[in-house]
C-alpha cells in the first residue's frame, strides 16, 4: 500500500513563490486542504534550500501533510522530509530506496511511459507522476502525456499522479480517470487567493474520491 496520501500534491517554484512567500503560500495551501507539498526549487543556494526546507518540514507538520523534496537525498535525509522525488534523468532510484527509511515515500517522474513506471514501482517507488497532461506554465517544452495513459496508469497497482497545466476547468478530466493525485504548480500557486483555490481543488478531489469509493 502506498504512503502517499491522496488529494492535492503542491509542488512549489521558486518564481511563483520568491523569498518570503514560499512559506506563506505553502501555508495558505496546506489551510486550502493540500495533502502534499514538494519544495522544488532549482535557484537556492545550498544554505537557502536547507533553511526552507526545515521550515516546511515544521509548516507541514503542524497541517499533517506530506513534505516531499525534489531531486535532492541529501536534503532529504538532512532535514528528515517524509519523502523524495526523482526525475526521470535525475537520481539513483535504487540508491534513494536504500537510504530512505521505509516509512518515507518516493516518487519518480515518468512523463508518459508505462513501462518505466512499473519498472520504477518494481525498484521501489511509492507513485510515478505522469504528465505534462495539459499545456504547462511551468515546463512548456515537458514531455506530453494524453489523458489515456492516464486512464491505463491509474488501473496499475501503484499510486499515479498527474501533473502538468490542471486547473480547475481541466481538472474533472483527470479526476473522471480514478486519477490517485492531482499534482498542481502554477494552477494553484500563480492564484492570487491561494487558500481559496486549494480549497476549491480539494472539494472537486474529495467528490471525486467519495463518488468512486461508493
Amino acid at each position: 500500500m502506498t504512503k502517499l496520501p491522496r488529494g492535492l500534491y503542491a509542488i512549489t517554484d521558486p518564481k511563483l513563490l520568491p523569498g518570503n512567500l514560499l512559506l506563506s503560500g505553502v501555508e495558505s495551501a496546506l489551510r486550502g486542504g493540500a495533502t502534499v507539498v514538494q519544495y522544488r526549487d532549482k535557484l537556492a543556494t545550498s544554505i537557502e534550500l536547507l533553511r526552507s526546507a526545515q521550515n516546511l518540514r515544521d509548516l507541514c507538520a503542524e497541517h499533517q501533510a506530506k513534505l516531499i523534496i525534489n531531486d535532492d537525498l541529501a536534503l532529504c535525509l538532512r532535514v528528515n522530509a517524509d519523502g523524495l522525488h526523482l526525475g526521470k534523468s535525475d537520481g539513483d532510484l535504487i540508491k534513494a530506496r536504500a537510504q530512505l527509511d521505509e516509512d518515507k515515500i518516493l516518487g519518480v517522474t515518468c512523463h508518459n511511459d508505462l513501462f518505466y513506471a512499473q519498472h520504477c514501482y518494481q525498484l521501489g517507488a511509492n507513485y510515478c507522476a505522469f504528465g505534462r497532461v495539459f499545456p504547462s506554465n511551468t515546463k512548456p517544452n515537458a514531455t506530453h502525456c494524453d489523458v489515456e495513459i492516464i486512464r491505463q496508469a491509474a488501473k496499475q497497482s501503484y499510486a499515479c499522479v498527474a501533473i502538468g497545466g490542471i486547473n480547475t476547468e481541466n481538472i474533472q478530466t483527470l479526476l473522471d480517470n480514478h486519477i490517485f493525485s492531482i499534482a498542481i504548480i502554477h494552477g494553484l500557486f500563480s492564484q492570487m487567493d491561494i487558500e481559496s483555490t486549494a480549497r476549491l481543488y480539494t472539494k472537486q478531489i474529495n467528490s471525486s474520491f467519495e463518488e468512486f469509493s461508493h
